[in-house]
């Protein structure tokens, strides 16, 4: 009989499982989807193109992995182990997207997804030499200073006629570039400022060649070139010297380092960067049947922009030769002539209608007054007032009648509601004594008990000696 298992007693019993097996793992791979929240916790995917797995790596984890260093040698406080060149443990600003790294943790299962994840206690850089890592910190570092921001880079000069290059006077990156300059362009004057471009003087050369191009003040462009190499080979190039050199210029500078692969850090505080030397001369100078073309293009242009011109020139001479013809005093007085005659038919004419409507509106007005005030409306309402007075007269007379009528019947009414009036006629009004109430039948009497008798011309006091019930029979 098979076990039914609820989504979470599953889970449950695979995260066991799994992290029972897995207690603590080693998993080499590459970083992916890299998330840094605010927590401080650090998110990722290792990958080896075929799989990919979800890390963790929690702050207080990437805080206590620091390296110890102790009589020259490096430590992991984790492994106990010592560190190699080219395997160090990284610190958790120091992960970045597309390295290749050694994680130490445990696997856990994440249950409210279902997912299983490894838990690092340990990051460690695989195959990044010194130098590599060396250029990253300073990359990092001279970003967060600003000096590879887009605003503060300067445009390159278009076909500029001074270029100041430096380099190296024998190489043969010079020699590519003046090749494809004198081919391009229009023409121009080039100064080579030696300098070296590899070993340990070379930075400070390349910073003072830099230095001394942007304070003459000469050159529209500078240009930093070197033929291709290994990363130690183009070292000068990824130099915080170089680069505050760079930084600090007042004029555009150009680097043409390398070759098409090869980025350097000065690449990326230029403000432009060609692949290779000889594509630094193609920034810098458009090819010349480029410009036979744009100059015939810019010519047939002219042509059609002059021929548009004069005939807006043309057009414009012939609407004021028509407004100047318009505008003539003899025009103006025979049109201000022609319409006061074509007017003054029409104002006669108004004039007359005007006078016969206000003729017609005074009749109307007469006759409605007349109608209003004369002999004939005067008798009219006067007969209307003696009318209104009969009937006003009538409708008193109606009213007061009919009011001594109901004050009749009232009155005739409250003489048979008072109780004495049936003392004329022989009747008694009985108050029972010790109440005040009147008597109504023998129930409400004891004998013994004393009575006032109410008869026409006074009272008679009665004490009551029995008391009887009698039935009246129903006709």
């Amino acid at each position: 009989m098979s076990v039914i298992f609820t989504v979470s007693e599953l889970t449950r019993s695979v995260k066991d499982l799994l992290e029972a097996e897995f207690p603590f793992v080693w998993v080499r791979g590459q970083v992916t989807n890299l998330a840094r929240p605010v927590s401080g916790h650090l998110y990722f995917t290792l990958t080896d193109g075929d799989a990919a797995l979800s890390v963790v790596w929690f702050k207080s984890a990437q805080q206590s992995a620091e390296p110890v260093e102790r009589e020259g040698e490096r430590f992991n406080p984790l492994t106990g182990e010592v560190e190699e060149a080219g395997a160090h443990a990284l610190a958790g600003e120091a992960l970045e997207n597309g390295q290749e790294v050694l994680c130490a943790g445990r696997l856990n299962v994440y249950e409210p997804r279902g997912q299983y994840q490894l838990v690092a206690e340990l990051v460690q850089a695989q195959g990044v030499g010194d130098l590599a890592m060396a250029f990253e910190a300073l990359k990092r570092k001279l970003a967060d200073k600003g000096y590879f921001d887009e605003d503060r880079k300067l445009a390159l000069p278009c076909n500029p006629a001074r270029v100041a290059v430096i380099t190296s006077p024998s190489g043969a990156a010079i020699r590519d570039f003046l090749r494809i300059a004198g081919e391009r362009g229009t023409g121009g004057e080039i100064r080579i400022h030696p300098a070296l471009v590899q070993g340990d003087r070379a930075p400070g050369q390349i910073a003072a060649a830099l230095d001394l191009v942007d304070a003459e003040g000469w050159a529209e462009v500078a240009v930093l070139i070197r033929g291709g190499g290994s990363l130690e080979d183009l070292w000068a190039f990824n130099t915080e010297e170089v680069a505050d050199a760079i930084h600090r210029a007042r004029l555009p500078v150009l680097t043409g380092v390398g070759h098409e692969p090869d980025v350097t850090i000065a690449d990326f505080v230029a403000d432009k960067r060609a692949a290779t030397p000889s594509h630094a001369a193609q920034e810098l100078w458009p090819r010349r049947e480029t410009l036979a073309q744009q100059v015939d293009t810019l010519e047939l242009a002219l042509g059609r922009a002059y021929a548009v011109w004069l005939r807006g020139r043309e057009e414009s001479f012939r609407q004021l030769r028509r407004a100047l013809v318009w505008l003539s005093p003899v025009q103006r007085l025979g049109r201000l002539e022609d319409r006061h005659r074509a007017l003054l038919p029409r104002l006669q004419a108004a004039g007359r209608g005007l006078w016969r409507g206000r003729g017609r509106q005074l009749a109307a007005a007469v006759d409605r007054l007349d109608r209003a005030f004369g002999p004939f409306r005067v008798e009219q309402a006067r007969g209307e007032m003696a009318a209104l007075c009969r009937r006003m007269d009538r409708a008193v007379l109606a009213l007061h009648q009919g009011r001594e009528r109901d004050l009749a019947m009232l009155c005739a009414a409250l003489r048979g509601l008072d109780p004495e009036a049936p003392l004329e006629r022989g009747y008694a009004l009985v108050r029972i004594g010790r109440t005040g109430q009147f008597l109504r039948g023998p129930k409400e009497v004891t004998p013994g008990e004393s009575l006032d008798i109410r008869v026409r011309d006074g009272r008679v006091a009665a004490v009551v000696a029995e008391t009887r019930t009698e039935t009246r029979e129903k006709e």
